[in-house]
């Protein structure tokens, strides 16, 4: 129609664009921006969907919630991915448990937390005093895992409870690895084994064993609390809420603090002043690095981290695959400075924040890894410019307005804690110097995976 975005079609009936976007969509995005300019419509898999890649227009798309619509299409998610029907009442229900993980409340599950890695690190590492090889992914990966799990949902009082959290982890990435072929899927032996395995998770999650567990988080009993009040609502589902909210937990988590220990171990000058800032914080709460591993820090001290803070975020700025995705209610005009932009009822809206991490107009270098980026005068920096305009978002990682993340503060305590522990108590040294590859498994929903693993090695600092 006269005024809407160019349309790319491709050349295949019903899937159109979608074989060239799956093999690199970040570069074929930019192939198709540098073509096209900022609005353009790819036809996939049978949909529309029109990417709006000017940051100046992401206010207006994000904020009119009436218009452009976000829980149609992340509840067809939740349903095809983790077999959750959507139920109104139940949702909203749901929501009210956001409060324990921000504000004051989450301060007892953060101490916690800290204790839980603690323990898991004393378990697994605490006679490495000579060198240690692993594979870097694995082993954040084993640590963050249980160290969440436990925190949430508490110990298993069974008596093979060490076996339990490996063959979860187990069961987690045979499911997380298919988790875009549950959107779109295709029958192959992967996606049968990811099936039962979700099955399996599920059943781990039964209203009867949930109960049995030991030191469960306010927040995972409250939400168990919600369920069991829906007295209609079939146990197999109830078990399948608590998967969603396991996968939200780590699914992101994990690679995200690999990629966060990879790049600074590549970065010696960026060690330094993270041991710096730790050794600083240690000093002005009276503690010491005691080799028991026995140290605490509030909500506030961890906050207090400059540098720490902008390690993490630029590394999310560099790993981030999320696009922000509304479904369009009504015909809409966009008004923008090279005119208005048609924009069609029922087609899908993808803001895709890549595109702006890695733009050199605001981010100088995008390509490599600055620790300081996000730091200015010894501050936090939140400020970044295009075309000599203050940008409204910068770092779009957790989404934003009111579908932003609501995990997002614990996953940051998560990342920050062991990052303390690690480089507080460990020496560590990558052994392979080759460039790690992003796996595409994950593409526009998350952090980006790495394509293999990588050997490092570890001891006990003096």
């Amino acid at each position: 129609r006269p005024g809407e975005p160019p349309l790319i079609n491709g050349w295949i009936p019903f899937f159109g664009v979608a074989f060239q976007m799956k093999t690199d969509p970040f570069k074929k995005l930019k192939e198709y921006q540098k073509k096209y300019g900022d609005f353009f419509t790819l036809y996939i898999n049978g949909k529309y969907f029109t990417f709006v890649l000017d940051p100046f227009q992401y206010p207006l798309v994000l904020k009119n919630h009436k218009q452009f619509d976000f829980f149609k299409f992340s509840n067809e998610i939740i349903h095809k991915v983790f077999t959750v029907s959507y139920r109104a009442q139940v949702m909203e229900k749901m929501k009210e448990n956001y409060k324990y993980l921000q504000s004051k409340l989450l301060e007892k599950t953060v101490y916690n937390l800290m204790q839980n890695l603690q323990h898991v690190i004393k378990k697994q590492l605490l006679q490495t005093k000579n060198w240690e090889m692993s594979q870097l992914f694995k082993f954040c990966k084993s640590i963050m895992f249980e160290a969440t799990y436990v925190t949430l949902y508490g110990k298993d009082p069974s008596p093979n409870s060490d076996e339990v959290i490996p063959e979860l982890l187990e069961h987690f990435d045979k499911f997380d690895n298919e988790f875009l072929n549950f959107l779109f899927p295709i029958p192959t032996l992967s996606l049968r084994a990811a099936k039962i395995s979700r099955e399996k998770l599920i059943q781990n999650f039964s209203s009867e064993h949930m109960y049995k567990m030991l030191e469960t988080s306010e927040i995972i009993r409250s939400r168990r609390n919600c369920l069991e009040k829906f007295t209609e609502l079939p146990d197999h589902e109830k078990g399948a809420h608590h998967l969603v909210f396991l996968w939200a937990s780590v699914a992101n988590t994990i690679p995200t603090t690999f990629w966060t220990v990879y790049y600074l171990l590549q970065h010696p000058e960026a060690v330094a002043v993270l041991r710096e800032e730790i050794n600083h914080l240690l000093q002005s709460t009276g503690q010491k690095k005691e080799p028991d591993f026995n140290v605490q820090f509030t909500r506030e001290q961890l906050d207090s981290l400059v540098y720490l803070d902008s390690i993490i975020f630029e590394a999310l700025r560099m790993i981030s695959a999320s696009a922000n995705l509304r479904v369009n209610e009504e015909d809409f005009t966009l008004s923008t400075d090279k005119g208005e932009i048609n924009l069609r009822k029922g087609d899908s809206i993808i803001i895709y924040p890549p595109m702006l991490h890695f733009d050199p107009e605001v981010f100088e270098q995008p390509e490599e890894f600055k620790f300081d980026r996000f730091v200015k005068d010894g501050k936090k920096k939140t400020t970044f410019f295009k075309r000599g305009q203050e940008l409204p978002y910068c770092l779009m990682s957790f989404g934003s307005g009111i579908t932003k993340c609501p995990g997002r503060f614990f996953a940051v305590f998560e990342i920050k804690q062991l990052l303390i522990l690690l480089f507080m108590f460990f020496d560590m040294e990558l052994i392979e110097k080759e460039p790690l590859q992003f796996r595409k498994s994950r593409m526009f929903f998350g952090i980006q995976c790495p394509q293999s693993d990588v050997s490092f090695r570890y001891k006990l600092r003096c």
